[in-house]
């Protein structure tokens, strides 16, 4: 028998269940709830997730140095789907904890791990796109190298922060109601409350910073921009703009939504007074977290035009990769040329021909990033 701190609970080793004063604070509909919730997460997120995965296998074109990170964020997302929610969904069903204490460590340790990595490259994919945009002169083997050192930097990252708590820098156990397993946020020892600050700073602080700055830049770009474009193409520049606008709104919001309440609890349950986060309310933060497996394929991906077409084209068992009107009205756009060796034909930039020099290095950024944000 493992006994942790005061208000820890209780653990037992091998495959018997959690014994949680705290579980009793959940009614049988509360726990039901819990499981419903947990279940459309899961099973939305696995799909999600799978899909987006697919679509990225079935047509190699989509994978651009931004979309790496994308698959990334996927990749991490169906791992907590696969590993993590199944455990506190059947929890939830039964009322308790089912795997006993080393259970509860891997999910604890899993949960943190992979949702990390995908919090990590969320920040680090707004940084991306804030480079492609702000300097998008760069080649292209310079973008997928520091795209695929961004991957790995997430995963190392993620393990840094991940792993003390295996070895004895604060511990993983029981939470809320005893049907989710954590980083035991109520010890009130120096060495867990200075891991818990580390975590909120490094981990969902520090990436939520870093998007906002960059998502900022690049839509005072897109506006910068729509100031300066000739009044023929100002309508459409002004689209573009509201576009940006939507996906910044987008990613911020849901970053916020999925997070920042968990990482508010857990601060108030180290530091607050005891007793101030009942049980039952860390469950909902803990819920929201789970979401984002959820959140991320839709606003990340599914609402990127291309891939969407190339996701119906799928679905239609269609093997060819479908027209991409972007071709032609995107032609300076690096990501769709970058098979293209050599620079587009005189005829595919006709249009752009027609700007002013000055007008063609304004457009240009609002060009690569409408590349990204809106085919």
């Amino acid at each position: 028998m493992v006994i942790l701190p005061q208000h820890s609970n209780n653990l037992s080793t091998g495959h018997s269940s959690v014994s949680d004063p705290a579980a009793g604070a959940l009614s049988r509909a509360g726990h039901t709830a819990a499981a419903v919730v947990l279940g459309f997460i899961l099973v939305l997120g696995f799909i999600g997730n799978f899909l987006v995965l697919l679509v990225f296998s079935r047509f190699p074109g989509l994978v651009t140095p931004v979309n790496l990170l994308l698959v990334n964020i996927s990749a991490s997302d169906m791992l907590v789907c696969i590993f993590g929610t199944p455990l506190s969904f059947a929890a939830s069903v039964r009322g308790r904890w089912l795997t006993g204490s080393y259970g509860c460590r891997w999910y604890g340790f899993s949960n943190a791990f992979f949702g990390i990595v995908s919090l990590v490259s969320l920040s680090l994919l707004s940084f991306e796109r804030y480079t492609v945009v702000l300097r998008s002169t760069q080649s292209d083997s310079s973008q997928y190298s520091r795209a695929r050192l961004a991957v790995a930097a997430s995963w190392l990252y993620s393990l840094v922060w991940t792993l003390p708590p295996l070895l004895g820098w604060s511990s993983y156990g029981p939470e809320g109601p005893g049907t989710t397993c954590s980083v035991q946020w109520h010890q009130r020892s120096a060495t867990a409350r200075s891991y818990i600050s580390c975590l909120f700073i490094f981990c969902l602080l520090l990436p939520l910073l870093l998007m906002i700055f960059c998502y900022g830049r690049i839509l005072l770009a897109v506006r910068g921009v729509a100031r300066q474009v000739t009044m023929i193409n100002q309508s459409s520049a002004e689209r573009r703009e509201s576009r940006v606008l939507l996906m910044v709104v987008s990613m911020v919001t849901g970053y916020l939504l999925c997070w920042m309440p968990y990482g508010v609890v857990a601060m108030l349950a180290s530091f607050g007074r005891p007793g101030m986060v009942p049980p039952v309310a860390s469950l909902i933060p803990s819920l929201l977290a789970k979401t984002s497996t959820v959140l991320n394929p839709v606003i990340y991906v599914l609402l990127n035009n291309q891939f969407s077409r190339c996701f119906l084209y799928m679905i239609r068992c269609s093997s060819e990769a479908p027209p991409t009107p972007v071709h032609h009205t995107l032609p300076s756009s690096r990501c769709v040329w970058r098979h293209t060796p050599t620079p587009p034909t005189e005829e595919q930039n006709t249009a752009a021909a027609r700007l002013t020099s000055r007008d063609q290095q304004v457009q240009r950024p609002a060009l690569v990033l409408v590349a990204q944000y809106a085919t």
